[in-house]
């Protein structure tokens, strides 16, 4: 069955692609962070490889695993080398104690079954491996987060619940409890260039967003527009902002197999 990414893999990289040299800057981190000189990694949540192509570039022994074909169709396109897996994060298809790090990067949004997906990634962890979860920082206030408010308000007017419960916050705590180690690394900065009309055109293009009734996503789009015309001055008007790519490693617990 086709998913709503599977629909949006095409133009996925188009508006979220990070700028170049991030993904070197996220994978050398990784790789100083590691225990082991050449780590086994898991990519949980690979999509299109944003990401993960800096590993498969540099020949790490990577393994990119996501729910979407449309994703990993997008992956293997640009990157015929990578070691891709189809399958659902709750039900690895991996022997246990199989890898030195697991990757999480910005696949918590929305996550409703999280405790199976960290279980299931803490079982095919090493002991003395690292579950690793990756997403970018960008100021509270900026245009998309004002954007983003703006927009979950408009829907919800229309009777739409937009915005599911992050789980990210819970995932910290519980990891935070049962490893033996954590640290926060800031494993790259950048100044971002944002503007209303390219929220828009990128939230356009958003998995859940793509799902709803044509009538309800054009009506919530019409409305943000004219609101952020009038707040910005222009959805073209440009604001430079300070953006980071954090990393959460949290060290196996001791006992995890």
């Amino acid at each position: 069955m086709q998913t709503g990414y599977d629909i949006i893999a095409p133009s996925f990289d188009f508006y979220r692609a990070p700028p170049s040299g991030v993904p070197d800057a996220i994978r050398n981190a990784i790789l100083k962070l590691s225990n082991t000189p050449a780590p086994r990694l898991l990519d949980l949540g690979a999509g299109s490889g944003r990401i993960g192509f800096a590993f498969v570039a540099a020949g790490d022994d990577y393994v990119g695993l996501d729910l979407s074909a449309g994703m990993l169709r997008e992956f293997a396109g640009q990157f015929s080398a990578a070691r891709l897996v189809q399958a659902d994060g709750e039900q690895l298809p991996f022997c246990d104690a199989a890898f030195d790090a697991v990757l999480l990067v910005q696949v918590f949004g929305g996550l409703r079954r999280w405790r199976k997906l960290i279980g299931e990634a803490r079982r095919v962890l090493r002991l003395d491996g690292m579950l690793i979860l990756g997403r970018t920082r960008m100021p509270p206030d900026g245009v998309d987060a004002r954007m983003k408010d703006r927009l979950a308000a408009i829907l919800s007017a229309l009777g739409v619940d937009s915005q599911r419960k992050n789980a990210r916050d819970d995932i910290e705590g519980s990891l935070t409890l049962a490893a033996r180690g954590h640290e926060t690394v800031t494993a790259a900065t950048w100044t971002a260039t944002r503007t209303a009309r390219r929220f828009i055109e990128r939230h356009a293009s958003g998995a859940r967003f793509s799902q709803l009734k044509l009538t309800v996503r054009e009506g919530a789009m019409r409305e943000l527009s004219t609101w952020a015309a009038a707040t910005f001055g222009s959805l073209d008007r440009a604001f430079f902002e300070p953006h980071s790519f954090e990393l959460q490693v949290f060290r196996s617990e001791n006992g995890n197999h």
